[in-house]
């Protein structure tokens, strides 16, 4: 394998196209280990430094992740989200079997805290007004995908079982229904892409400098008030959103004025 030294493309980053390119290939498989970092040096005619660049390219893109003391490996499939929160509701409003059967969600606090400005801006309160939330961590079987929060105002979750720690047997907006007596009926997705936070990093253990996205869900009953805010941040580079809808066919022709005279 070579790379082109008078390229402008850095070499670190022609190492990356060449180690992806096998990967789509097949020559690599996902869950297989690759060959160590002077293995891959020597492969290239370069210095260790610029594998372990490449290296740590493909880690932040999501391509590859290292285990400590065992190696480098072809990270898997990336998790696929279908039809971003729109999918917490169904088509009929219940509960989707082969997500709970992908994925585990565990419940990590239920508490009051004082609410972060997206969070209280959604809401329409001051920043650090106290409110009602419920986090939890939802992995895969090899990994941490998201971590989430839904927060609720006081007044309407106190001495509900949304205050209480303990998982519900169907969705939380169900559950949130019955409780607090109002329908949800509307809601909007803002997702944006940033940097973690150093506790976001560590609960879905990626690097400090790999990107996320960042969903804000604010959920509303018929009058326009919110019920729920919700938050979810998923490792980018892993992340891909998908969502499958129709696309209108063309308008028919509007009937001419019967009281207009053509010709």
């Amino acid at each position: 394998m070579q790379i082109n030294p008078g390229a402008a493309e850095f070499p670190h980053r022609q190492i990356a196209a060449h180690i992806t390119a096998r990967i789509r290939q097949g020559d690599w498989a996902a869950g297989e280990r690759l060959p160590s970092i002077p293995a891959i040096a020597e492969m290239f005619g370069v210095a260790k430094q610029t594998v372990q660049r490449a290296i740590d390219q493909l880690r932040v893109e999501g391509v590859l992740i290292t285990k400590p003391g065992s190696g480098t490996y072809v990270r898997g499939t990336r998790r696929r989200l279908n039809r971003l929160s729109r999918g917490r509701y169904g088509g009929f409003r219940g509960y989707h079997a082969d997500l709970a059967a992908r994925y585990r969600q565990q419940l990590t606090e239920v508490g009051r805290a004082a609410a972060p400005p997206e969070v209280a801006d959604a809401f329409g309160v001051a920043d650090g007004t106290e409110l009602v939330v419920r986090r939890h961590l939802v992995r895969t079987e090899d990994s941490p995908v998201e971590i989430g929060a839904s927060w609720f105002r006081v007044a309407d979750a106190q001495g509900t079982s949304l205050e209480r720690a303990e998982a519900f047997g169907r969705p939380l907006y169900q559950e949130a229904e019955e409780e607090i007596g109002r329908r949800y009926v509307t809601a909007t997705d803002t997702i944006s892409a940033r940097q973690p936070s150093r506790d976001e990093a560590e609960q879905l253990q990626i690097r400090p400098d790999t990107p996320v996205l960042h969903l804000l869900h604010v959920a509303y009953d018929e009058a326009r008030r919110p019920i729920e805010v919700a938050q979810a941040t998923w490792p980018g580079p892993m992340t891909t959103l998908t969502e499958e809808y129709r696309v209108p066919g063309p308008a028919a022709e509007p009937d001419p004025d019967p009281g207009l005279v053509l010709g």
